[in-house]
């Protein structure tokens, strides 16, 4: 997949072993989130998009390669970030999620193979799928929202579930209609596309922000995104902002049969549409003509006078589309079609480690400040101890460096002829810079790690920020800088110490009213904010405790699954006896497998975490937390298999498997692999075998696939 253009590794991930691929999985994942938040939510990118699509292409190859190995904090099930502080948080009725990436034609041609794949009747090749092509714009996402033909709202994409509340400043878009033309609008459409800036106004914006001495911007992209984000929107209205419609949210009812013709419709409704455009009829295997679309509009890119990166491909046909529906974090019947990354030549100044919550040491190059893309680049990540061997890469060497996205850039390759004479190689720390613990690296594993555990700084104060960072615990005024502060004062050393920060107050310390930079007003804020936070759904509280594996899709998995702290607890206390039944029903869980079973039952085992458990619990009024599993509850909770425990089995005639599964998620079940005395329907076609042999033992409810289709037609009627 791609690799000769965006791998940053020298083995390509057909040829990795196993154990390098689950520890590469891991970096990619803690690298892609440090650089969504710095995208999304600081507008501050230290790569280019090129960077972060290699970063991103290189994660879903090795998870194409071992799909085991698939982490629940994958970047493949995540959409964004965090909504930004300083604006009203709006939650998306409909969420906004993003794309997958394709870079070859290869890519393309699997894409299309997995929708045939998808819908039975498109596995005849002879079937024809109309394929919608548009430019991808380099902008920001942002949903419009018309009541009656009015404006009424307007928000940014955020996380995909929560985004800024922008109304006033999108108001001011003058391209953007107050109330929709002509007529056949729905009385409720949330219009959705780019805010984004023309190349001429953003050289424009940039010379006046020099001549004034204010902040100039790294490119079109991020001079839209810091313009729309102004808490005062005359700002915003004076910056020349755009706004492209390239498809919706929720409608209050059908007003189109394809994509093509309900952007008509949206464009004769007052909107600018993505063009140029261009709908191709695919046969077969045959992508000839998305192709030469491609090939196409990346050599008129420089002449379209705003900034793209690649094309962006759907499928036309509405029916289909809702049929696909949505994997993780982006839609099946879409996929944006990048254009190469770009690179440039620079020097490696120093290496560095860090280390993170886990204890990981990462090695970080320090780099001669050098713009690629239109960023202005001065680090890149180096992964670990074999990546740097196996690149030879020293301090002093001249490299080549490689962007794809907003993300921290990576080395691509060394020049040893550009070597100093003095040059050796880099030895990587046996000692951890921060605690000076020993660094070891276990048998089979490509990362090495402090053993400091607890005592190491670096460790805890990481876990603390992991604890109140904006998808965990959320508490505002208790950021990276505040938590180190307390941390060094002995004020914060587990997460329990933030819940008495209040009571403890001005008892050893001078009251934080008085502290350098804080006063009555910000202190009461913060005191006010963990109070809040003593209330929180369940999935978020899971996430909070930094488990080894367990990332935001793994937490709402277990929320959703066991719905309440004390029954979670109890079943992975129960699950300690890898016999019981309790550990069948968790390694049952659709997404959870037996390593990562085993690291959530390590970390309930450890009485260190029992501790903190029973004190967040205690700390927050002998409370657990709201047992609220979010957008589960929103789902039809009327439907006769909301919360039942579903399993398939044997060979489906009437749909693919792929399809009836995430038929029975989108109606809030939970798709088990195996069966358990906790399961509730085992649903079997022809060939089904030991698992219908043990759902009949068991004496549960086994469905042919006609039963089920009774059971839940009316909810798709």
């Amino acid at each position: 997949m791609a690799r000769n253009r965006t791998a940053f590794f020298d083995i390509p991930p057909d040829q990795l072993s196993e154990r390098d691929a689950r520890a590469e999985l891991k970096e990619l994942a803690e690298l892609i989130a440090h650089h969504d938040r710095l995208y999304h939510e600081q507008d501050q990118p230290e790569i280019s998009d090129a960077e972060y699509d290699a970063l991103r292409q290189r994660n879903e190859s090795i998870e194409e390669r071992f799909p085991q190995l698939i982490l629940p904090e994958s970047p493949s099930r995540k959409i964004g970030a965090a909504p930004a502080e300083g604006f009203k948080k709006v939650r998306h009725r409909v969420p906004m999620l993003s794309l997958e990436n394709a870079f070859l034609r290869e890519d393309i041609v699997d894409w299309l193979d997995g929708i045939r794949n998808y819908l039975l009747e498109l596995r005849d090749p002879g079937v024809a799928i109309a394929v919608r092509c548009e430019p991808k714009i380099d902008g920001l996402s942002c949903a419009l929202r018309y009541e009656g033909g009015n404006l009424v709202s307007a928000a940014t994409r955020g996380n995909g579930e929560v985004g800024e509340d922008v109304t006033a400043n999108v108001m001011t878009i003058q391209n953007v209609p107050q109330a929709l033309k002509g007529a056949g609008w729905p009385d409720v459409i949330e219009v959705r596309g780019e805010v984004y800036m023309t190349d001429a106004d953003f050289l424009a914006l940039n010379e006046q922000q020099e001549a004034v001495g204010a902040k100039v911007f790294a490119n079109p992209r991020n001079a839209a995104a810091g313009s729309l984000r102004q808490l005062d929107p005359s700002v915003t209205a004076s910056r020349p902002l755009h706004f492209t419609a390239h498809g919706w949210g929720e409608s209050s009812e059908s007003f189109a049969e394809s994509q093509s013709e309900a952007l008509r419709r949206i464009h004769r409704w007052g909107f600018q549409a993505s063009e140029p455009s261009r709908v191709v009829q695919i046969v077969a295997a045959d992508v000839g003509g998305l192709c030469g679309y491609y090939d196409d509009i990346e050599r008129r890119r420089s002449g379209l006078g705003f900034s793209i990166d690649g094309i962006v491909l759907k499928v036309d046909r509405l029916g289909w589309q809702g049929r696909l529906g949505f994997v993780s974090r982006s839609p099946r019947w879409a996929v944006a079609w990048k254009f190469p990354p770009e690179r440039a030549v620079t020097v490696v100044e120093d290496i560095q480690c860090q280390v993170g919550r886990t204890g990981k040491i990462t090695p970080v190059a320090h780099l001669k400040p050098i713009t690629v893309g239109g960023v202005l680049v001065r680090r890149a990540t180096l992964h670990n101890s074999d990546e740097i061997a196996r690149k030879d890469i020293r301090i002093g060497d001249t490299v080549v460096i490689q962007r794809a996205g907003d993300v921290i850039p990576q080395v691509v390759e060394t020049l040893p002829a550009q070597r100093p004479t003095d040059s050796v190689p880099y030895r990587f720390p046996e000692r951890c810079p921060v605690c000076g613990s020993r660094v070891v690296r276990e048998a089979g594993e490509a990362d090495s790690y402090c053993t400091g555990g607890l005592i190491c700084s670096a460790q805890v104060v990481e876990r603390l920020k992991h604890f109140a960072s904006r998808d965990a615990f959320d508490i505002d005024g208790l950021g990276d800088k505040n938590i180190e502060a307390f941390y060094r004062n002995g004020l914060i050393q587990t997460p329990v110490d933030i819940f008495t920060l209040e009571t403890r107050d001005g008892q050893q310390l001078p009251p934080l009213r008085e502290w350098e930079g804080w006063g009555e007003k910000s202190a009461r804020k913060l005191f006010d904010a963990v109070r809040r936070a003593r209330m929180i759904p369940l999935d978020r509280f899971i996430y909070a405790l930094g488990i080894r594996q367990v990332g935001e899709a793994t937490a709402r998995l277990l929320a959703k699954h066991y719905r309440s702290l004390a029954h979670w607890r109890g079943c992975m206390e129960a699950s300690q006896d890898r016999s019981s039944e309790a550990y069948l029903e968790l390694c049952a869980i659709n997404g959870i497998g037996a390593r990562m079973a085993d690291d959530i039952l390590e970390f309930i085992a450890e009485p260190h975490n029992q501790a903190v458990l029973d004190g967040l619990t205690s700390a927050a009024g002998g409370r657990p937390p709201l047992v609220s599993v979010a957008d589960f509850e929103r789902q039809a909770a009327e439907t006769p298999i909301f919360g039942k425990t579903v399993v398939f089995t044997g060979t489906l005639e009437s749909m693919s498997r792929s399809e009836a599964k995430s038929q029975a998620e989108a109606l809030g079940a939970n798709v088990a692999g195996a069966v358990s005395r906790k399961t509730d329907y085992v649903v079997a076609g022809p060939g089904a075998g030991s698992k219908e042999k043990r759902a009949r033992e068991l004496g549960l409810t086994v469905l042919t696939e006609q039963q089920w289709l009774e059971l839940i037609r009316n909810e798709f009627e």
